[in-house]
């Protein structure tokens, strides 16, 4: 049977038209108590956080629908632990499967395209035996060409087509799973950054293009339906692999537009010691320019949970 309306959920939207906590928006709106949020900034501990975040989004039904295929994308990219601060904390993973799995998914595949031997990756990040008992749920990594396919970007500024993993361009849902850290590149990586662990050539984003508009083109073509930014902590310092400074932020931003997650996260810490504004982020910049979002968190209509 063929996936091509599955695709274009992921590729066809792109051709329409001072302390840890301190440095927070001064300003906080409450999105109607009459209707779910698009973005809630969570405080608490990382599996109970991300609980309250999807419940106050409405609940996991209103992404996932019994039946449905669904790929969960964390950072699994180093050989290092929780305490490390530069993957995926697996509670926030796992509890994002049980909640998929709750909803009624088919299949739940944990994925991603390490930057080291994919093996101890998976391993270390502890990842996968806390998904062990999930049902319907795989912890895969992908390291080979074949299990990637290539695409058009229609509104890429450097990027015309990249390969993509095919599990993804397979699913009918994509939720993306980053974790909050810096990156001598980019300055920050958050959800946009944490997407080129879904695709195959990623020095071409270094050595090729601007890598800061690369990251914006291919968000204009993979559009999870939910971001959950892991800001349980965050690698201050050092990103992205480390050893750094790790701040415990015991912070959960979910929303419906990555980029809006990913401004608010900026908003979260000081970055290598200094208070970053969304626009001075060079992909977040080009996202904007892009029609992907707005980068002014103060704006944003969102709801606060407390632990």
């Amino acid at each position: 049977m063929s996936r091509l309306p599955d695709r274009r959920k992921f590729l066809g939207r792109a051709a329409l038209a001072a302390g840890a906590i301190g440095v927070l928006p001064r300003r906080l709106l409450s999105a109607p108590a009459s209707l779910p949020a698009d973005l809630v900034l969570v405080k608490g501990e990382p599996g109970p956080a991300v609980r309250r975040a999807i419940s106050a989004l409405g609940g996991m039904g209103r992404f996932v629908k019994p039946g449905q295929r669904v790929v969960l994308k964390p950072n699994m990219s180093f050989p290092t632990g929780v305490e490390a601060g530069a993957t995926t904390h697996p509670e926030v993973v796992a509890e994002v499967a049980r909640l998929v799995a709750e909803a009624g998914a088919k299949e739940i595949l944990v994925a991603d395209y390490p930057l080291r031997r994919p093996e101890v990756c998976v391993s270390r990040s502890g990842i996968l035996e806390a998904c062990a008992r999930i049902p319907r749920t795989q912890v895969r990594f992908f390291a080979e060409e074949k299990f990637f396919e290539e695409v058009g970007v229609p509104r890429g500024k450097v990027l015309d087509r990249v390969k993509v993993l095919k599990p993804l361009l397979e699913a009918d849902i994509y939720l993306n799973l980053p974790t909050a850290k810096t990156h001598g590149a980019v300055g920050v990586s958050l959800g946009l950054k944490n997407q080129m662990g879904l695709i195959w050539d990623r020095n071409a984003f270094h050595t090729r293009f601007d890598l800061g508009q690369a990251i914006a083109d291919l968000a204009s073509a993979l559009k999870p339906q939910l971001t959950i930014l892991d800001a349980s902590r965050a690698l201050v310092t050092g990103g992205p692999g480390g050893p750094g400074k790790v701040v415990w932020l015991h912070r959960m931003v979910a929303g419906v537009n990555p980029v809006e997650v990913d401004a608010l996260g900026v908003t979260l810490t000081p970055w290598y010691d200094q208070v970053l504004r969304p626009d001075q982020v060079s992909h977040l910049r080009a996202a904007r320019a892009l029609g992907l979002g707005d980068l002014d968190p103060e704006k944003y209509r969102y709801q606060q949970v407390e632990g």
